[in-house]
């Protein structure tokens, strides 16, 4: 977050569309990738220069152009010069800090949102941005890095399988906004069993471990929020778009990734509620635990306290003290405070006091 702030200082006085990368690079190299198809044919390659891709912008078939790595500005500058993309379009895609949103320039419908990644190996959640441009015949998607979820709807473009190919660019977009949500329910599955593991280590033996669990998982989803909660406002507002862009029977589509959208927000707000639960649970934990010690610490002291009584006041010392010159005065007084000290414990243990 201090690159990305620091990044976007140096920004500070430049004109608007003025395009500056904001944020860390995470690709070695620019990689761009072309499908290329309708319903008869198809066509995939890997293509070096950004210029191999401005013959696609008037072809009859459907174009998918996928970009890896936003840090070198004069691809993405040269890519807008051909499709006539606005320079603040262009600039948004670049800082990579944006918030989920919709945004119809007429020609194209400009949308960024985050696609999420948990990484095993460092036990977190990782946000990178994806932009999309639709346009009559074509989208364009810029990613942070190469690797995506999109893998399973190449498959289905390189093996004709379902109606992607049958159907046009909106479709198209659609189906990549379906596979981010739809990794969506994954992350929110491995929150949830998290979840699970630390309520069950919450009932049995709480300890601050557990509370910085918690902790971990309220930053999470705080995190998660911040990245899902504006995606409702996108997808409705891209269900409802009139635009020819967009035909009809895709938002029916679309409807069905807004409800899906609702249902991770309330996935969410419910996880948030149950950690806010278990936080009062662990601090009540806590204190019953303390409440515990400081219990059978009082019924220690009161059971010592007669018994220091008695100590004392034969520890004084004065010389006309009878019982200090009989023979079995010592065992007798041991034996006396024996027997406080077990009446004490039977009268506690009759009021239940432990």
């Amino acid at each position: 977050m201090h690159r990305i702030i620091k990044k976007r200082s140096d920004k500070s006085g430049l004109p608007p569309g003025t395009l500056v990368h904001v944020g860390e690079r995470k690709a070695e190299e620019v990689k761009i990738r072309v499908l290329d198809y309708d319903k008869e044919q198809f066509e995939e390659k890997e293509i070096k220069a950004i210029e191999e891709t401005f013959p696609f912008k008037d072809k009859s078939t459907v174009t998918w152009i996928n970009i890896d790595g936003l840090h070198e500005i004069e691809v993405i500058e040269k890519l807008g010069s051909c499709f006539g993309l606005h320079p603040l379009l262009l600039e948004d895609i670049l800082n990579t800090d944006q918030r989920p949103k919709m945004e119809d320039y007429g020609d194209y419908i400009f949308i960024v949102l985050k696609m999420l990644h948990y990484r095993e190996n460092r036990d977190r959640i990782e946000a990178e941005q994806v932009s999309f441009i639709l346009g009559s015949n074509y989208v364009i998607s810029f990613q942070e890095v190469e690797g995506d979820v999109f893998p399973p709807i190449r498959a289905r473009i390189r093996h004709n399988k379902g109606r992607i190919r049958k159907a046009g660019a909106d479709y198209l977009t659609y189906t990549l906004l379906d596979a981010i949500v739809d990794n969506y329910f994954l992350i929110l599955e491995n929150i949830g069993e998290k979840i699970e593991i630390t309520e069950q280590e919450l009932a049995a033996n709480p300890s601050p471990i557990t509370l910085q669990s918690i902790r971990t998982l309220r930053n999470d989803l705080i995190f998660l929020r911040k990245s899902i909660w504006p995606l409702r406002e996108l997808v409705n507002g891209l269900e409802h778009l009139e635009s020819e862009l967009v035909q009809e029977q895709t938002h029916a589509y679309l409807r069905d990734v807004y409800d899906h959208t609702i249902q991770i927000i309330d996935t969410l707000e419910s996880y948030r509620d149950t950690l806010s639960g278990m936080v009062d649970i662990y601090l009540s934990s806590i204190s019953n635990k303390t409440n515990e010690v400081m219990k059978v610490l009082t019924i220690f002291a009161s059971i010592f306290i007669p018994l220091t009584f008695i100590a004392g006041i034969y520890g004084m010392n004065f010389e006309f003290m009878p019982e200090l010159t009989w023979q079995w005065g010592y065992f007798a007084l041991l034996g006396f405070m024996m027997l406080v000290g077990i009446f004490l414990l039977v009268f506690f243990k009759k009021r239940s006091w432990f």
